[in-house]
């Protein structure tokens, strides 16, 4: 029978590694650590390249800490969670509103590990909502010597250490601001044509707001506005939707969180896809780029007039808003971002190409690719967009020495 190697989500990716070891306890995962040569740890899978695997030739091992004990510990009057590396945004996100608490905000899907998506400067939106990494506290981490490091702000590196691609050690747990517990409503609007279009009042309308369109006319197809209640939005410039949406064109809106302003809790609205469902079967390739908000209609422009290609190959492209932060290697680090994501079909052949035209097309804004998504840029033109590379690679070292978490892809990226 021939051997069946793990995937990601996707599964465009299969890695490297001949099976994902789970360790049940803190100890197993220490002893497991400290006997192997080279170990890359395994989130959610919902990445869509080759960061978080194993180099093949490096008798390399991928671990997950699913099986961990899912730690969440809440302290109300410091207003922090701590939260295990293996814990996924759905169960954190219950937990905290079962005690009246709550996050500033949260990606599209609550399914991803809390650990992953903040090790690859995963966002929601909203102009001045900072990247999910922005609410960590403190990180403490499991080094290849067997050391157990904790940074907090303020601490050296602390910055460099919460978007770490997996490269410092493993991610034992994360300590994250929270805050009291509020109700957001959610509406969804239909065809916001780009002429005239003035993106920021537009994004500057609600809380959060995104963007959706199939490039197959120079319009938004969707707007997606969620706003904390009672707070009013006026938006004048499109009609809201009759029927509820899924952002992507034919898939079954019932996957979706709630819609037509009906007010809930934050983790049931500022997601887009509901976490007792799944949003979609994987059949899809995922490109994201963020770059200074301020380029944000020249860029609309140069990618509307490549539409035709885009639009052959894609499913939906998202565009959303997030605030400038302070995390070295988070690519809205120092700028106040708009990111604009693809979501292609699920052909590498014919997507890539088109990549690259986007990236060709995004150039002259100092794109930032997502770490965990499709991109053909090579390393060294990323890297030059990140003005504190040159310490993140420096922490690793310090962590890191024999660089028992680097992989091709990290080291292709910081000369590891």
């Amino acid at each position: 029978m021939p051997e069946t190697r793990p995937t990601n989500w996707a599964r465009n990716i299969t890695f490297s590694a001949p099976e994902v070891h789970r360790p049940t306890s803190p100890d197993a995962l220490r002893a497991l650590v400290a006997k192997s040569p080279h170990i890359r740890v395994l989130g959610s899978g919902h990445s869509f390249n080759r960061i978080a695997d194993v180099d093949a030739d490096r008798d390399g091992v991928l671990v997950s800490l699913g099986g961990l004990p899912a730690t969440i510990d809440i302290d109300p009057a410091a207003g922090t969670v701590r939260v295990g590396g293996g814990v996924r945004y759905a169960e954190l996100a219950a937990a905290l509103h079962a005690r009246g608490l709550a996050l500033h905000n949260m990606a599209s899907l609550p399914h991803i590990s809390v650990a992953g998506s903040v090790a690859t400067g995963t966002h929601g939106s909203g102009n001045a909502n900072r990247s999910l990494a922005e609410a960590v506290r403190a990180v403490e981490i499991l080094t290849g010597g067997g050391e157990t490091v904790t940074l907090a702000r303020g601490d050296e590196g602390f910055e460099g250490a919460v978007v770490s691609l997996g490269a410092l050690g493993v991610v034992l747990s994360l300590t994250l601001d929270v805050e009291p517990d509020y109700e957001v409503s959610q509406r969804v609007l239909r065809e916001l044509p780009f002429q005239g279009l003035d993106f920021a009042a537009v994004t500057s309308s609600a809380y959060s707001v995104s963007l959706f369109t199939t490039w197959q006319g120079p319009h938004f197809d969707q707007v997606w506005v969620k706003q904390r209640h009672p707070l009013p939005v006026d938006f004048p410039w499109a009609e809201p939707a009759t029927d509820k949406q899924h952002p992507v064109p034919g898939m079954p809106a019932v996957n979706c969180t709630e819609q037509f302003g009906v007010p809930g809790p934050w983790h049931e609205r500022l997601p887009h896809f509901r976490a007792e469902f799944t949003p979609s079967s994987g059949d899809e390739l995922q490109s994201e780029y963020l770059l200074p908000r301020e380029h944000a209609q020249d860029a609309l422009a140069a990618l509307d007039a490549v539409r035709d290609e885009i639009a052959a190959v894609l499913q939906v492209c998202e565009v959303r808003t997030v605030a400038a932060d302070t995390q070295w290697l988070s690519p809205s680090y120092g700028r106040d971002t708009v990111a604009f994501h693809f979501t292609w079909v699920a052909d590498t052949a014919r997507v890539l190409p088109v990549v690259s035209l986007v990236e060709d097309r995004l150039r002259a804004f100092g794109p930032r690719p997502h770490w965990g998504k499709v991109f053909t840029a090579a390393p060294d033109q990323v890297v030059a967009r990140y003005p504190r590379a040159a310490e993140f690679a420096a922490l690793a070292r310090r962590l890191d020495p024999e660089g028992k978490f680097a992989n091709t892809f990290v080291r292709a990226l910081l000369d590891r």
